[in-house]
């Protein structure tokens, strides 16, 4: 196994009605004005919102709200929010939602710790990010894993860039998890984010090395996400697969999944090229091209594939190329009976070749960077993919 400094320091609060002990998480954490941020209308129609402001005014904490967080978090909701938490002098910023809004919970503790510098300007790296607020999350939706990792996503609308920052600041303190709030999710929704809990393991499993804790982890829970995915879009309302469906959300992207390895994550790169360009839900956008570059980097390493198929979708070829076509085949066809995309064109349009060619040269950092662990790729392999997942 390669070095490395394993570091999860979030508090998990599981289980039906987890919701009602919030105020005490936030006081725990020194909370005492809190911002809530959310997105859409569906924590408000549920009621879900209300119940929590009040709890939290009952408590002694003053609240303010901030709602509207886009599936595609963007920098110039951002900065609105950066401007009213300062407004109102916040001290912990608390989401509700999915990834989105607990991405924009994030950029928005920073941006308010900050305020002297533009948050695009921390994301790029430009200023250092060396503090930030405290965050809490009440988890509704089981996709992102963002309740447990060091990362956050924002798209720049202006210049179309979408850019992920990672940081012991975007740890946040408490997760609070019931899975009875995701039984009003649209069954989009809930493909989408089995879709990411997915790649986020699949996105570490496959990296350049070997290591059988770990991987072995990664196909348990990859088995587990394939089987209650399909149960919770047959039966949003079935807890057990609610349950397991976002305890796997929070693993999958904690960076369990990946111990001693070399993270690949160049789908998701080629995904938020995608996503930043055509406003694309995320996990649709990983879909779309899982299975072109599943096909073009699978030579590089055929027993990757092979064990990939038969440990975690039960193949039971003894050849390995046959038994890693099958593994990939059986992966794509997974997410079509999702009602997931297969390839870009069918939810964006077919892209002539001078869009592909600019989505590989953009999605390279101008031809500046490549992406990738498992095969490094530079941007005419980025090119042959996307043109591959042009259906």
């Amino acid at each position: 196994m390669e070095k490395f400094t394993y570091y999860a320091p979030t508090e998990v609060v599981f289980g039906a009605g987890a919701e009602q002990s919030c105020p005490d998480y936030v006081k725990q954490y020194g909370g005492s004005r809190v911002l809530v941020v959310y997105g859409g209308g569906s924590v408000e129609r549920s009621g879900l919102l209300n119940r929590v402001v009040r709890a939290l005014e009952a408590a002694g904490l003053t609240v303010e709200q901030f709602g509207g967080a886009k599936p595609n978090p963007t920098v110039a909701h951002v900065r609105e929010g950066i401007r009213r938490a300062v407004e109102f002098g916040a001290d912990f910023i608390l989401a509700m939602g999915g990834g989105s809004s607990i991405d924009t919970a994030k950029a928005i503790a920073h941006g308010t710790a900050n305020p002297e510098h533009d948050i695009w300007s921390i994301w790029t790296r430009e200023v250092p990010l060396e503090r930030s607020l405290p965050i809490g999350v009440i988890l509704t939706i089981s996709a992102a894993g963002s309740e447990m990792s060091d990362s956050a996503v924002l798209t720049n609308e202006e210049i179309h860039r979408k850019r992920g920052i990672n940081t012991r600041f975007n740890r946040v303190k408490f997760a609070i998890m019931n899975p009875e709030l995701t039984y009003t999710l649209p069954k989009y929704q809930i493909a989408c984010g089995t879709t990411d809990i997915m790649m986020h393991t699949l996105d570490r499993y496959f990296n350049p090395m070997e290591n059988e804790l770990t991987d072995a982890l990664a196909e348990a829970l990859l088995r587990t996400v394939i089987q209650f995915g399909t149960k919770a879009l047959e039966n949003p309302e079935d807890y057990q697969a609610q349950s397991e469906l976002m305890w796997a959300s929070s693993l999958s992207h904690n960076g369990l999944t990946g111990l001693g390895g070399k993270p690949d994550f160049a789908v998701h790169q080629l995904g938020h090229e995608i996503s930043a360009r055509f406003d694309l839900a995320h996990g649709a956008s990983l879909a779309a091209v899982w299975g072109a570059w599943a096909e073009y980097v699978c030579p590089t390493k055929v027993s990757r594939f092979a064990r990939y198929a038969r440990n975690v979708w039960g193949v039971t070829e003894t050849e390995d190329e046959k038994a890693a076509a099958e593994g990939i085949r059986k992966t794509v066809a997974y997410f079509g009976s999702l009602g997931m995309p297969t390839g870009f064109g069918k939810c964006i349009g077919i892209q002539s070749d001078e869009t592909v060619r600019d989505m590989a040269y953009r999605c390279a950092y101008e031809g500046t960077r490549t992406i990738g662990t498992f095969r490094v790729l530079n941007e005419q392999d980025i090119y042959q993919i996307y043109s591959a997942a042009n259906h």
